[in-house]
């Protein structure tokens, strides 16, 4: 697992290791049952605290991407296949949003945007 902390991105330390650590989740980078490193190694290899690692972890564990078992360390869910696709809607729900406001610009109808998308999606003329 590579992770890359920037002090300077106003981005809190944390939120770098879950966004980061669930992109690599999301694109199969780590894998399901896959041992994440220990809350310690990874503070001493990142040079940050370790109540901010356990911070990260916790918040990915919320989420639904890692198992922690006592003793054992933090693992990549066995059972993530849900939490995944709900986060990857979730962000297709953001990016289709975002069209919408940009069609509403642009003064298309709802029509033409559906007649659009129809053709994109390969179901125009049907």
């Amino acid at each position: 697992m590579h992770l890359s902390i920037s002090l300077n991105s106003g981005v809190p330390i944390y939120m770098q290791i879950v966004e980061q650590v669930e992109k690599q989740i999301l694109t199969g980078q780590l894998k399901e049952g896959e041992l994440l490193p220990s809350i310690r190694n990874l503070a001493h290899n990142l040079k940050i605290s370790v109540i901010t690692t356990k911070r990260a972890y916790d918040e990915l564990e919320k989420k639904g991407l890692v198992n922690s078992v006592a003793g054992k360390g933090t693992f990549v869910s066995m059972s993530n296949q849900k939490s995944i696709r709900d986060i990857k809607y979730r962000k297709l729900e953001i990016q289709l949003q975002e069209v919408i406001s940009e069609s509403k610009a642009l003064g298309l109808s709802r029509e033409e945007l559906t007649d659009l998308f129809m053709n994109l999606y390969g179901e125009g003329d049907k």
